[in-house]
């Protein structure tokens, strides 16, 4: 006879509770069915008796996980140079670049707007500069913005002068339409970095800048 609950496994028994023919695998040692056994457990947790095994017991706010704290011994010696380079537990601060600095926080909103427009609209930067002796960062965002004003005037008139030389100027006349949608892009880009309180960053520019603020 076929086992109950396998088709075509020969039975070698029957349930001691419910005489089903089973086989050798659903056989427990007890001689009783794998149906009888899910009965009794559901049976048992019915009537508030506990299943069978063992809960772990849940780690408390002051326990930590496994594989995290000292390793064994830590602490049972004199702190090692590994120990002092490597502490562990301790709490993540977010990075520096993510935390304004002290120069930017104490500049007011309408003055970080107005270096922010004096990108797109450099004649703010003249009255930007104004309050550049008490904000530093105001001062060096001013002349930044005049800077990259100016160098994209520069690049304009270096490219439509090399465009009317002839033979040469056809290399110069594809990159002619694309001053003006890069300069506004950009303009705009570091607009809305200088009123986040970022440190904008303009090639050539910024090197120039800071070099003419180092004595100051």
């Amino acid at each position: 006879m076929d086992c109950y609950y396998h088709n075509a496994v020969p039975s070698v028994a029957a349930c001691i509770a419910c005489r089903q023919p089973i086989c050798a695998t659903c056989r427990s040692r007890q001689g009783d069915c794998p149906g009888c056994r899910l009965a009794a457990r559901i049976d048992a947790a019915r009537g508030g008796g506990e299943l069978p095994g063992q809960v772990p017991p849940r780690p408390s706010a002051s326990t930590p996980p496994p594989g995290y704290g000292p390793p064994p011994g830590y602490g049972a010696g004199p702190q090692t140079d590994y120990d002092q380079r490597f502490e562990y537990a301790q709490p993540e601060t977010a990075p520096a670049y993510a935390q304004p600095s002290a120069a930017v926080a104490t500049v007011p909103p309408e003055s970080r707007a107005l270096v922010a427009l004096s990108y797109p609209f450099w004649p703010l930067a003249l009255l930007a500069l104004l309050d550049g002796a008490k904000s530093p960062f105001v001062r060096r965002q001013a002349l930044q913005a005049l800077g990259f004003n100016f160098g994209i005037y520069g690049l304009w008139f270096v490219l439509s002068a090399i465009a009317a030389i002839p033979l040469i100027g056809f290399s110069a006349l594809p990159l002619l339409p694309l001053v003006v949608p890069f300069a506004v892009v950009a303009s705009f880009v570091y607009g809305y970095k200088a009123w986040q309180g970022e440190d904008v960053r303009i090639p050539i520019v910024s090197d120039f800048v800071d070099n003419r603020l180092a004595p100051d």
